[in-house]
């Protein structure tokens, strides 16, 4: 069964607000076995929503729209959808009474305001339509059918759209679509997407069902591994195996495969198995690799201190590095990471310590050392190893890049110590 999504509001086109709806219906659309092949956004404009209403109702068997519900002229959505179904608007007593209770306690709560006459807009609704009571504000949803077309209208606030989706329009589309689809992320780090993909092109080339899909990430790759079945357990049992070559042919590179869990959550727990006390240095990040481990709870149980040495009297003086490396090497140098990292560990007597020392841009840079060199260092059980890179994008791009490679080179450490933890 085909779903088509229509988001309206001329607010989107504009860049005024993100389009966080779109991506969360087409992800719940797909855990229902619903094919998704459009998505449109359209303004506030009858003539134009109109014409992709039509178009939409063509090419699939659903169409859902959000927005434009409102109680205001360039409210239009429930207007249009009705005049292209057919359907006289009509008054919904039950609507009417729900919209009425929530503006009174609304304004019981908010002193000086009042309710408005074009709030009782909202209470007309498509004659034969379902109604979708919203319990978090005054715009009701509808669900209109048509021989074996569906057209799902929605409010276009998320702490509306989201609640009234959850319980009440997802039972209606589990019953449309018997099947159901069910994914297992695999998330790989510390190989490029395009190595990712020559190494599984065998795999795609012969995919039916399951399938696989990569997504490229900052330092990552995430591949996800789809099944459409009849119920949950049959699709686990389909994609169980393909998951297996994923572990076989990527091995550690695999962080995980729960879908909700990052890099970092990763390398904290590793941490913690190992009972290890980091230390991080950090030059041209300027403490972001510290700032996204803190990020992750618990992470004080590990994470013991962050140095932020951006200058070379700091590097000395926190981190031992030594007066003439900085003069014969620079700071922006392999030796510099490498004295930062071992330096570090031993001033606080912590087990591992990663350092990153760069060019972040976008000036400083020279032929010989350009913008985006960056050395990553990490000193852990005696040995301590560094890697350079040459990272390319602006200055956010290159410091973001550098603190996955940071985490990345971390937990490629622990694990060349202790391989049990695969």
């Amino acid at each position: 069964m085909v779903v088509e999504l229509i988001c309206v509001g001329t607010e989107l086109l504009l860049g005024n607000i993100v389009n966080t709806n779109a991506a969360y219906l087409a992800e719940r659309c797909a855990d229902f076995g619903l094919s998704m092949y459009y998505q449109s956004v359209v303004g506030d404009n009858e003539d134009r929503l109109t014409g992709v209403l039509k178009q939409a109702l063509d090419r699939a068997d659903i169409v859902i729209m959000c927005g434009g519900l409102g109680p205001t002229q360039d409210d239009m959505t429930k207007e249009v959808a009705a005049k292209v179904m057919g359907r006289a608007l009509i008054e919904d007593e039950h609507t009417r009474n729900c919209i009425q209770e929530y503006m009174e306690n609304y304004v019981a709560s908010h002193p000086g305001m009042k309710v408005t006459d074009n709030n009782w807009k909202q209470a007309l609704v498509p004659e034969g339509a379902y109604i979708l009571d919203n319990a978090n504000g005054t715009a009701p949803g509808i669900i209109i059918e048509e021989d074996s077309k569906s057209i799902i209208l929605l409010p276009g606030p998320p702490n509306e759209l989201k609640p009234m989706f959850e319980a009440q329009v997802a039972s209606y589309l589990n019953e449309k679509q018997p099947e159901i689809i069910y994914s297992c992320m695999v998330k790989v780090c510390g190989i490029g997407e395009s190595m990712v993909e020559d190494q599984i092109q065998d795999l795609i080339e012969e995919q039916e069902n399951p399938t696989i899909a990569t997504y490229a990430k900052t330092g990552e790759v995430h591949l996800r591994v789809t099944a459409k079945a009849e119920n949950e357990s049959m699709a686990k049992k389909m994609i169980k195996p393909i998951v297996r070559e994923l572990k076989l042919r990527f091995g550690s590179n695999i962080y995980t495969t729960d879908e909700k869990k990052t890099l970092e959550e990763c390398v904290i727990e590793l941490l913690k198995d190992q009972d290890l006390e980091l230390t991080t240095v950090e030059s041209c990040t300027g403490g972001a690799l510290a700032a996204r481990l803190v990020n992750v709870p618990g992470a004080s149980e590990v994470l013991k201190q962050g140095f932020i040495t951006y200058s070379n009297k700091a590097k000395r003086k926190y981190t031992l590095v030594k007066k003439s490396t900085l003069k014969m090497d620079g700071a922006v140098s392999e030796k510099t990471a490498k004295e930062m990292a071992k330096g570090a560990l031993e001033n606080t007597e912590s087990d591992v310590c990663v350092s990153i020392t760069g060019i972040a841009g976008p000036g400083d840079g020279t032929e010989e050392k350009p913008v985006g060199l960056v050395y990553i260092g990490c000193c852990y059980q005696g040995k301590t190893k560094v890697k350079e890179f040459h990272f390319n994008g602006n200055r956010s791009k290159i410091r973001e890049q550098a603190v996955v490679q940071g985490l990345i080179l971390l937990r490629e450490c622990i694990l060349e110590n202790y391989p049990s933890q695969l």
